[in-house]
């Protein structure tokens, strides 16, 4: 499968939204990422539903809707409804989240379950079997436009050895310091999407800097 390039609505001009979306609508993108981050589960807070709605009507791109926020399973419903195609909860966000994704797979739209740079690998290991993709931080969540830790690379490797022992068809997504440097390895090491945002969003041409990626 080729790599799937995913550019973070974070790192857009949110004055001229629009605008940046039609750009990304119009290139070779495969996936919008939108990153929902309410304050409490991360010290920053991004945007809600009414932004995650504009963009789902100016794009068939799939949104691939990433819940930064504690008790996801307030809001499952609702991101549903408004059009996310993939919704990924953080495994440190929730106490239930065999609800969630047993939730989110019977609403017919893709599951996934990200994880932060200092939680083990092995947390994963009840639930990788029910869903479609992991979502590998590389980056502290919060805030766009950080450096890649480094320590991901071995967190990748631990990763895709164990969906292929547990779930070979879930996919990685790697989310945080996407660029030129690591991309390759990335890739090489077993990511299927990666989550570009300033990447992208700070080149002069968006179309030719997700080409560069995949």
């Amino acid at each position: 499968m080729s790599i799937k390039i995913a550019p973070s609505i974070l790192a857009a001009d949110f004055g001229n939204l629009a605008h940046d979306c039609k750009k990304i609508d119009n290139s070779n993108a495969d996936w919008f990422h939108l990153d929902i981050m309410d304050g409490l589960f991360v010290p920053n807070i991004s945007f809600g539903m009414p932004i995650v709605k504009s963009i789902r009507q100016m794009t068939k791109k799939p949104l691939d809707v990433h819940l930064m926020i504690v008790e996801p399973e307030r809001y499952i419903d609702k991101f549903i409804e408004i059009g996310s195609d993939i919704l990924t909860v953080h495994v440190e966000a929730t106490t239930k989240m065999d609800y969630i994704i047993d939730k989110i797979n019977r609403s017919g739209i893709k599951s996934g379950i990200a994880i932060n740079p200092d939680t083990p690998i092995s947390k994963l290991e009840n639930y990788i079997t029910n869903i479609d993709l992991i979502c590998l931080m590389g980056v502290h969540a919060g805030f766009g436009g950080q450096k890649f830790i480094e320590k991901t690379f071995n967190r990748l490797e631990e990763l895709k050895s164990l969906i292929n022992s547990k779930k070979p068809s879930a996919l990685i997504e790697i989310d945080g310091g996407v660029n030129e440097n690591n991309f390759e390895r990335l890739k090489t090491l077993g990511a299927d999407i990666l989550v570009a945002g300033s990447y992208v969003f700070n080149s002069s041409d968006y179309n030719a800097a997700i080409d560069f990626l995949k």
